[in-house]
C-alpha cells in the first residue's frame, strides 16, 4: 500500500532551503518516492493553516519511507538544513480503494 510523506516547511535562511532541496529531491527520487505536492502553502478553504510550504510525498510503502529517511543521503541533507530550515513530518500509509472506513 502506498505510504505519504506529509512536510510542513518553515525556511529561516533562505540559502539554506537552495543547499537543502536538490539533496533531499535526488534522495527521494532514489528511494522510490514521487512528490505529489510541493510549494507555497495555499489559502485554506477552512480553518488556519501556519505553514509557509507544503510538501506531499508517495513512496510505495512504508519500508520504503523509513528506509529514505534513514539513508546514508538523506541525513546529508538534514545535517544542511541543521538550525536553518524547520520542517514538521508526518508518515502516513494510504487508505485502502474502497476508501476511509471510521472505527
Amino acid at each position: 500500500m502506498p505510504a505519504y510523506v506529509v512536510v510542513d516547511v518553515g525556511v529561516v535562511e533562505e540559502e539554506a532551503g537552495w543547499a537543502y532541496a536538490p539533496v533531499a529531491q535526488r534522495s527521494i527520487l532514489d528511494h522510490g518516492g514521487r512528490y505529489l505536492v510541493a510549494g507555497p502553502t495555499p489559502e485554506p478553504v477552512e480553518g488556519t493553516w501556519d505553514s509557509q510550504r507544503l510538501v506531499v510525498i508517495e513512496f510505495p510503502d512504508m519500508d520504503r519511507v523509513r528506509q529514505w529517511y534513514d539513508s546514508p543521503e538523506y541525513r546529508r541533507a538534514r545535517r544542511i538544513r541543521e538550525g536553518k530550515a524547520q520542517l514538521r513530518m508526518l508518515f502516513v500509509e494510504g487508505a485502502p480503494p474502497e476508501g476511509f472506513t471510521p472505527r
